[in-house]
Protein backbone atom coordinates (compact mmCIF):
# COMPACT_ATOMS: atom_id res chain seq x y z
CA UNK A 1 0.00 0.00 0.00
CA UNK A 2 1.21 3.85 -0.57
CA UNK A 3 1.72 5.61 1.89
CA UNK A 4 2.51 8.90 0.45
CA UNK A 5 1.82 10.02 -2.76
CA UNK A 6 4.32 13.22 -3.65
CA UNK A 7 3.22 15.58 -6.46
CA UNK A 8 5.68 17.52 -8.27
CA UNK A 9 4.73 19.96 -11.26
CA UNK A 10 7.33 21.42 -13.34
CA UNK A 11 7.91 24.32 -15.60
CA UNK A 12 10.80 24.76 -17.20
CA UNK A 13 12.97 24.00 -13.84
CA UNK A 14 15.98 21.68 -15.06
CA UNK A 15 18.68 24.08 -13.59
CA UNK A 16 17.00 22.82 -10.54
CA UNK A 17 15.20 19.39 -11.22
CA UNK A 18 17.89 16.99 -10.81
CA UNK A 19 18.47 17.86 -7.16
CA UNK A 20 14.66 18.05 -6.44
CA UNK A 21 14.41 14.32 -8.04
CA UNK A 22 17.41 12.92 -6.81
CA UNK A 23 16.32 14.12 -3.13
CA UNK A 24 13.18 12.75 -3.33
CA UNK A 25 13.86 9.42 -4.86
CA UNK A 26 16.17 8.75 -1.30
CA UNK A 27 13.84 9.41 1.06
CA UNK A 28 13.86 6.89 4.19
CA UNK A 29 9.93 6.45 3.52
CA UNK A 30 10.05 3.53 1.24
CA UNK A 31 6.40 3.26 0.55
CA UNK A 32 6.14 6.75 -1.76
CA UNK A 33 4.40 7.34 -5.02
CA UNK A 34 6.16 10.36 -7.24
CA UNK A 35 4.12 12.01 -9.67
CA UNK A 36 5.69 14.79 -11.76
CA UNK A 37 3.24 16.37 -13.79
CA UNK A 38 4.96 18.43 -16.60
CA UNK A 39 3.60 21.32 -17.80
CA UNK A 40 4.91 21.59 -21.28
CA UNK A 41 8.49 22.71 -20.46
CA UNK A 42 9.99 23.68 -23.30
CA UNK A 43 13.62 23.18 -21.41
CA UNK A 44 15.25 19.66 -21.32
CA UNK A 45 13.30 18.85 -17.60
CA UNK A 46 11.68 15.91 -19.60
CA UNK A 47 15.00 14.77 -20.63
CA UNK A 48 15.93 14.51 -16.30
CA UNK A 49 12.39 13.25 -15.36
CA UNK A 50 12.31 10.70 -17.92
CA UNK A 51 15.88 9.68 -16.43
CA UNK A 52 14.66 8.89 -12.84
CA UNK A 53 10.92 6.93 -14.34
CA UNK A 54 13.37 4.50 -15.82
CA UNK A 55 15.51 4.26 -13.14
CA UNK A 56 13.32 4.28 -9.98
CA UNK A 57 8.71 2.72 -10.50
CA UNK A 58 8.30 4.81 -7.88
CA UNK A 59 8.32 7.61 -10.59
CA UNK A 60 5.16 8.32 -12.33
CA UNK A 61 5.19 10.77 -15.40
CA UNK A 62 2.75 12.70 -17.04
CA UNK A 63 2.61 15.64 -19.59
CA UNK A 64 -0.31 17.65 -20.19
CA UNK A 65 -0.10 21.37 -22.07
CA UNK A 66 1.03 24.25 -20.89
CA UNK A 67 -2.60 25.58 -18.00
CA UNK A 68 -0.39 26.72 -15.34
CA UNK A 69 1.06 25.00 -11.67
CA UNK A 70 -2.85 24.68 -10.02
CA UNK A 71 -3.96 22.41 -13.10
CA UNK A 72 -1.07 20.57 -12.76
CA UNK A 73 -1.01 20.21 -8.83
CA UNK A 74 -4.91 19.04 -9.41
CA UNK A 75 -3.75 16.47 -11.97
CA UNK A 76 -1.26 15.23 -9.82
CA UNK A 77 -4.30 14.62 -7.03
CA UNK A 78 -6.48 12.91 -9.82
CA UNK A 79 -3.84 10.21 -10.09
CA UNK A 80 -2.56 10.00 -6.72
CA UNK A 81 -2.91 6.71 -4.89
CA UNK A 82 -1.39 7.67 -1.86
CA UNK A 83 -2.98 7.83 1.65
CA UNK A 84 -1.68 11.21 2.08
CA UNK A 85 -0.80 14.10 -1.01
CA UNK A 86 2.62 16.44 -0.32
CA UNK A 87 3.01 18.52 -2.75
CA UNK A 88 6.96 19.26 -3.94
CA UNK A 89 7.81 22.09 -6.17
CA UNK A 90 10.29 21.53 -8.48
CA UNK A 91 12.94 23.76 -7.34
CA UNK A 92 13.34 22.92 -4.13
CA UNK A 93 14.64 19.52 -1.95
CA UNK A 94 14.06 17.49 0.91
CA UNK A 95 15.96 15.90 3.41
CA UNK A 96 16.34 12.04 3.11
CA UNK A 97 13.69 11.49 6.27
CA UNK A 98 11.49 14.58 5.04
CA UNK A 99 8.25 12.17 4.57
CA UNK A 100 8.94 10.20 7.51
CA UNK A 101 8.91 12.97 9.85
CA UNK A 102 5.71 13.93 8.44
CA UNK A 103 3.91 10.73 8.00
CA UNK A 104 4.74 10.16 11.91
CA UNK A 105 3.73 13.72 12.81
CA UNK A 106 0.24 13.57 11.08
CA UNK A 107 -0.44 9.59 12.66
CA UNK A 108 0.46 10.92 16.18
CA UNK A 109 -1.95 13.94 15.65
CA UNK A 110 -5.18 11.73 14.52
CA UNK A 111 -4.31 8.02 15.90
Amino acid sequence: MIKVSIIIPVYNTAKYLEDCLESTSEQTLKDIEIIIVNDDSTDNSEDIIKKFCDKDNRFNYFKQTHKGVSSARNKGIELAKGEYIFFLDSDDIVSKDYYTLMQESITQIWY
